[in-house]
């Protein structure tokens, strides 16, 4: 653990494992729908990296995302199928790393599954464009930041903090192990 945890009063560290860990990464992957999405670079000058839109969660931690066939990033789930996700929730909480493998498939029936209105911007015939491909992404471990009752009562135990001269904060963290 850090130094700075061992200033803790409380117990700030947390390692959740099986379905506590899906549970935990749907969440927080739920309050922020952008992460960046990383492959293992082969081509482009994103160097791996690129905000995608995660289209859904389930409860075990298993991420579904709309790419298109043509692009670098499923040439390179193609290559390589480890892939890291980083997301942020908010501006003070909810940060989540994972480490993982992506999948790609056209099943057509997850395709209309996971279609959303605002995806025509980059499939303009629709949820039938012939480009889309559904990656799956299945998480192997993780790490999570987040606050334990919300950002107002974390910045108040700081602020406390600050004026008894003491580290109070109400964070929590730990490995994630679906």
């Amino acid at each position: 653990m850090d130094s700075i945890n061992k200033n803790q009063p409380e117990e700030n560290y947390q390692r959740l494992e099986g379905s506590e860990a899906g549970q935990r990464i749907m969440e927080m992957a739920e309050k922020n729908s952008i992460c960046f999405f990383c492959t293992t670079p082969k081509m482009g000058d994103s160097m791996g990296v690129r905000p995608m839109s995660i289209q859904k969660s389930d409860s075990d931690g298993t991420m579904w995302f709309l790419s298109a066939k043509d692009s670098h990033k499923n040439l390179e789930i193609l290559a390589d199928k480890s892939v890291r996700l980083f997301i942020q929730g908010s501006a003070h909480s909810d940060f989540l790393y994972l480490k993982g493998t992506a999948t790609l498939s056209d099943n057509r029936d997850k395709i209309h599954e996971l279609w959303k209105p605002i995806a025509k911007a980059w499939f303009t015939e629709g949820e039938d464009d012939p480009r889309i491909s559904v990656i799956r992404f299945t998480p192997q471990e993780g790490y999570y930041w987040d606050n334990k009752h919300g950002n107002l009562i974390a910045g108040i135990k700081i602020l406390a903090g600050v004026m008894m001269g003491k580290t109070l904060d109400d964070s929590i963290e730990g490995e994630l192990k679906p």
